[in-house]
């Protein structure tokens, strides 16, 4: 059996392992981003110097060859699903398959503003945007970022990193507000401005101009106003990238759609990764996730369900991390930007405004159902234990030294929120001291 996977990131390579693992089927792997691999979300530390392109790609040349994965460098223009077979655009004849996963990720979002299409103005998800940026950088002397989010802000890194100047347009009243809770979203606020970056909030982009050469000459903004600059990075999200399925019979919305098994509406077509859309996503999930873990969730499950070996897509509880220049972040579970009428937190941040941790739990219950963690690392397995198990927000507290990550090495901060929060409750919650490894594999293996 010939399988064929349509992109090679996260989502596909692992599609492409765990067939290896399983099966001795037939496997390629076509791309037109890269010919190997590579992890997505370290692209700005080759731009920044930090690391070399071939040090973010996880597995060497040779092991494709050795697990017998066929890789392809060349774009897929069409799909026929009737004859199953792919069109290529540098290859002459076209590439046969009995099974097919489409694991095309995403692209940049774009709202059609006069002047998107100038010389200047780039994203940040695929290589060439990167190389792109990285070809025009000694000629940009200010740049100029539509959109927050997390995307955002490494770009807005990666210029700093070269002494450009960086100007961020929030349409939002607070950075990534829709996300994070207000406190966490002002301490980014302050953060962004420390490091220089003129952070514009309430405020839109009207229109890039441009000159007589085409190339960005500045941005008009809504309000009137105009900021010269050389380039725009447009970081307004991403959305699935399914042109290639639009004129096929494969269904698609605003993904391509799938069933618990990841298969698409024909039989043999499956999608993953964040061209991917549940058509009935778990409850407090997402219909479409485009998240690294997701990514290589979906992958090992595609593999397990072509091999023969069906397992339903179940993504577990939800989590993400970032870094917003020196502040990591951590979320598990859930956590609303702003509180509803089910749900409380206990919130502690400490003096120097760069660190905070929110526990979130249900009202009536007092159940804990998720963390958000800012500039401090909490153990990922202990907080989602405690999630999974409906741990009460008492218990909770009183064993919060079990999620500290390395406490020999990093500060801890559980007695301070455990101080405020009796302070604030008039409760007497005692903190149990017991951490250490051997602590939390014992919790853990309960």
């Amino acid at each position: 059996m010939h399988i064929v996977i349509i992109g090679n990131g996260i989502s596909g390579a692992t599609a492409a392992r765990f067939i290896r693992k399983y099966s001795d089927n037939q496997i390629t792997m076509i791309s037109s981003e890269s010919p190997y691999f590579f992890s997505r979300t370290a692209m700005m530390y080759v731009y920044m110097g930090h690391t070399r392109w071939k040090d973010i790609e996880p597995y060497e040349p040779w092991f494709w060859k050795k697990n017998r994965i066929d890789l392809i460098f060349d774009k897929v223009n069409k799909v026929d699903t009737a004859n199953k077979i792919l069109h290529l655009d540098k290859a002459i004849q076209p590439i046969s398959y009995d099974k097919l996963i489409i694991a095309t990720g995403s692209k940049t979002n774009k709202y059609g503003w006069p002047g998107q299409e100038l010389n200047g103005v780039s994203g940040l998800y695929h290589k060439q945007d990167l190389e792109y940026i990285t070809n025009l950088s000694t000629k940009i002397k200010k740049a100029v970022i539509i959109g927050g989010g997390l995307i955002g802000i490494e770009l807005a890194e990666m210029f700093l990193s070269r002494n450009i100047e960086v100007t961020m347009l929030v349409r939002e009243k607070s950075y990534w507000s829709n996300i994070l809770p207000s406190e966490e979203s002002q301490m980014i606020n302050n953060h962004i401005i420390e490091h220089k970056v003129d952070l514009r909030l309430n405020t839109t982009l009207s229109e890039i101009k441009g000159n007589a050469s085409d190339n960005v000459e500045g941005v008009l903004l809504s309000d009137g106003s105009f900021i010269p600059c050389q380039f725009v990075g447009i970081t307004t999200g991403v959305t699935p990238n399914i042109d290639l399925v639009q004129s096929s019979e494969i269904e698609f919305d605003k993904g391509i759609l799938v069933d618990e098994y990841l298969q698409t509406n024909l039989k043999d077509v499956f999608a993953i990764g964040d061209c991917a859309q549940i058509r009935k996503p778990h409850e407090g999930r997402q219909s479409i996730e485009p998240v690294w873990y997701t990514g290589r969730i979906m992958g090992e499950l595609v593999a397990n369900n072509i091999c023969n070996r069906p397992v339903i897509y179940v993504p577990g509880i939800w989590f993400n991390s970032a870094k917003f220049f020196e502040i990591e972040y951590q979320i598990y579970g859930f956590v609303p930007s702003s509180e509803t009428t089910a749900h409380k937190s206990v919130f502690w941040q400490h003096p120097d405004g760069k660190k905070s941790i929110r526990i979130v739990y249900e009202l009536h219950s007092e159940k804990v159902v998720g963390f958000n963690i800012m500039g401090i690392r909490y153990r990922h397995e202990v907080c989602e234990k405690w999630i999974r198990e409906g741990t009460s927000l008492r218990n909770v507290l009183t064993e919060l030294s079990l999620a500290n990550f390395d406490p020999e090495f990093f500060a801890t901060y559980e007695n301070e929120l455990i101080e405020q929060f009796n302070r604030n409750t008039e409760q007497k919650i005692k903190p149990n001291t017991k951490g250490g490894l051997n602590a939390v594999l014992n919790f853990l293996n309960k």
